[in-house]
């Protein structure tokens, strides 16, 4: 797994006349299918290319915990639920690993910790990616509103074209 620290050391290095393409994953269906629509219909024109797992980790809330414990959380406690939050972010990208695998890739992984739509747009620019994809679920404009979408704030702020492959309707 790429860090934060590696990936800007090897980014120069990685540069190496090969296309970097990333494939934004969550726990969703919609990003799982993504890959596999991307490892489909993208196989041979991503043959020299790189391709880049990445996910996000949404910052993790310790607020219940504190509030139940009357603000003295066991640091146990506090420890195991951050690894367990990291775990969640390996094994997301593990399942991935498993799906280029079926089509013989074998991807990078890299894992960040923060909001997803803004880590995405993050490492697309400290990578120098070339192509973004993301799943989309197909939110209505009202949910859209409310609640925000992932795909639709890369599409806007990413600085790399952006392929959003949607579920089937």
């Amino acid at each position: 797994m790429i860090t934060k620290k590696k990936r800007e050391d090897t980014m120069a290095e990685e540069r190496s006349g090969k296309k970097q393409v990333m494939v934004a994953m969550d726990e969703s269906d919609c990003s799982k299918r993504a890959l596999k629509w991307t490892l489909e219909y993208l196989k041979e024109s991503l043959a020299d290319s790189d391709i880049i797992l990445f996910t996000a980790q949404p910052p993790l809330d310790l607020s219940c915990v504190y509030a139940s414990s009357y603000g003295a959380a066991p640091m146990e406690l506090i420890n195991s639920m951050q690894e367990n939050h990291k775990n969640a972010g390996l094994n997301r990208l593990d399942v991935g690993v498993k799906i280029c695998a079926e089509s013989g890739v074998t991807p990078k992984k890299v894992m960040e910790f923060g909001v997803p739509k803004e880590a995405i747009c993050d490492a697309v620019e400290q990578l120098g990616v070339d192509l973004l994809i993301v799943g989309s679920n197909g939110k209505g404009k009202l949910e859209r509103t409310f609640l925000g979408s992932v795909s639709n704030y890369c599409v806007n702020k990413a600085k790399c074209p952006v392929l959003v492959v949607r579920t089937k309707a």
